[in-house]
């Protein structure tokens, strides 16, 4: 029997931060990040991506229309922005000094909050 697991996918980046986009149309972008779908290892940044959503009417909106929303975009096409420099920075994980597995930037080997 397969053993299932209850632990969540760990990703170099978190809701809250700050990112570049490394390929696509809208690279070398920067934007917050808005929601993560970890199981799709996909991201809403927001301002990145946008993609046109036809809406039919319905009862609480007679009118209907074209509505602009983020799409979404693999995590592997996103960096971290240092909060401390400003540049996009590899992460790693190491013990702070509580003992808890943080995220360090590997271009300094300062902690990111």
């Amino acid at each position: 029997m397969e053993r299932k697991s209850n632990k969540q996918q760990k990703l170099h980046i978190r809701k809250g931060d700050t990112v570049k986009v490394l390929t696509g149309n809208d690279r070398t972008k920067t934007g917050k990040v808005l929601e993560i779908i970890a199981d799709k290892s996909r991201a809403i940044v927001e301002g990145i991506n946008i993609v046109t959503k036809h809406q039919k009417p319905t009862a609480g909106k007679p009118e209907g229309g074209i509505k602009k929303m983020e799409g979404t975009i693999h995590i592997s096409n996103l960096m971290l922005v240092d909060p401390g420099t400003g540049k996009a920075v590899r992460t790693g994980r190491k013990l702070n000094e509580k003992g808890k597995l943080q995220r360090f930037s590997k271009k300094t080997g300062e902690f990111i909050k």
